[in-house]
Order: C-alpha cells, then structure tokens, then sequence
C-alpha cells in the first residue's frame, strides 16, 4: 500500500484516536505492530494517517489495546477502508488543503458550533461577499484560483441545507456584521442572507454586541465539529499561517467549556436577527 503523500484532517484524526489508544493501555507501537502480526512501522504510519486499515484490523487493534468503549470502537470502524471521495476533493491541488479539510469535517459533523469576531461564518457567505473577501488578500490571488476558492465556499452550505441540515449554532460579533466587505450593497445583501438562514430549524445564529462583556476567546475564529462520538469531536482555529486543529480530551473540554461562556454574552435567537436587521437598515 503507498503511503498517503497528505493524510486528510479525517485520517490524521483516526490515528491520533488510536495513537491516544494504544498510550491508555501502556504499549509501545512496535509491540501493537507484533501482537497485530504486522510489520513494526505499521503502527507508526497508520496513527500518522500516513496508512488506512481494515475494519477487522480496527476491532483486533481495540482488543489489543482493551478499550472496553463499544460506540467508540464502531465510531472508528466507520472510519476505515476505502474513503470516499467527498464534493471537496474536486478542489484537491487547487486550492490550500485547509480548505478541504474544513469542508470534510462539517460533512461528518453531527453539529457544528462556531465563533466568528471578524468575518461572517464562511457557510453562509454570499458568493459576492465571499469573492470580495478573497479580493482583499496580499498578494492578490489568481483569479482562477480566487474562483475555485468562492466555488469551494458556496459549496460548504450544503451542510446545513441537506435533509436533516446538520445542527449549527453560530456566535458572531457585531464587528464582523459592520465589516463592509465590498461595500455597503454587499454587506446589506450579506446581512439579508444571514437573517433568511437564522430562519432554518437546524439554524441558530446569535449576536455578541459591543456592550457585551469580555468574553473568552474574543478575536478568534473557533470551529467545534462534534463527532458521533464524543472522543472524535475536533476544534478548529485559524491562525496567521492556516488551519489548526486541536482533539487532545484537555483541549475539547476547554473549548467547550469556552463557547458555552461565549453563549452567555449573546442576544437570543429573535433579538439576533433583528439586530441584523438594523444593521442591515443602516447600511
């Protein structure tokens, strides 16, 4: 099997559940690679995601290592084989992988919870507002490259679209709904946009409004995509130089613990949207 040249966030995040795994039950990985019957290096490279492995790999490597957590075990069986290809991967080589991995973990989100202080959530931009928004990086984009972006981001709303939409709880600071990003048309079309997809059942959007207190976190941009295992959930933050992901039980804890604080600071769902609305009036 050739090793995988750029393991996918999903794939990495197998291996580190089952690196996390293997170090609860006190062994080395060129002991798991011998009980297993498999070459030494096995261990290291599928916990890399570097390598995939078989369901009844997966269950004989949970014997092994002794977890004795069934929902987590068929969680990770879900995981293995042959990954499908997903809408995103049309986008592969042609755009930053970040972008990709962003979008695979919302498609297997069972809810995604965000925090947004400067942009408005990329999964319900507006192509002008998004196309906008890629104008503005330093140095310019090309423009092919500036479109397939737009493309890949109007895509992402199929996630809360679909048939269930996945459960979506989004905080967003009253400065990245006054960003003008494209001018004052864009920005009340942007606003109208958001006001429409506060309306879905599976949708709650609520406002952090300057006379709000401190609040953690305060000028990040968060991702919380909760797995149907707790264990598999994944944080995702942007940083200067791209996408970091976090999934340590430490870090998942503390985010949760952060958003729900962030939560305590927002106006309700109906006072939301109608202060996206006068926003929206006074552009």
């Amino acid at each position: 099997m050739a090793p995988r040249q750029q393991p996918s966030i999903r794939q990495r995040r197998f291996g580190s559940e089952l690196r996390r795994m293997r170090e609860a039950a006190g062994m080395s990985a060129p002991v798991a690679a011998t009980r297993l019957g498999a070459d030494r290096t096995m261990i290291s490279n599928i916990e890399a995601g570097r390598f995939g492995i078989s369901e009844e790999r997966l269950r004989r490597l949970a014997s092994i290592y002794e977890c004795n957590d069934p929902n987590l075990i068929d969680a990770l069986a879900s995981m293995t084989g042959g990954r499908p290809k997903g809408w995103w991967d049309e986008y592969r080589g042609k755009i930053p992988p970040d972008f990709l991995d962003v979008a695979e973990l919302e498609h297997h989100a069972t809810g995604i919870r965000t925090l947004q202080t400067a942009h408005i959530p990329g999964i319900f931009q507006t192509e002008d507002h998004a196309r906008a928004l890629f104008d503005l990086f330093v140095p310019a984009l090309p423009r092919l490259e500036l479109e397939l972006r737009v493309a890949q981001r109007l895509s992402r709303h199929r996630v809360v679209d679909g048939i269930p939409g996945v459960p979506y709880i989004g905080y967003v600071h009253e400065a990245a709904l006054r960003m003008r990003i494209g001018g004052s048309r864009v920005a009340r079309a942007q606003l109208n946009r958001l006001v429409e997809e506060s309306e879905r059942s599976n949708v709650r959007l609520l406002v952090i409004p300057f006379s709000a207190d401190g609040f953690p976190m305060a000028g990040d941009t968060v991702m919380y995509a909760s797995a149907p295992n707790p264990h598999l959930d994944t944080v995702q933050v942007d940083s200067p130089t791209g996408a970091v992901f976090f999934d340590s039980p430490t870090h998942l804890a503390n985010f949760r613990t952060r958003l729900d604080l962030v939560e305590q600071v927002t106006l309700n769902p109906s006072e939301s949207r109608d202060f996206i609305l006068e926003i929206a009036k006074s552009l």
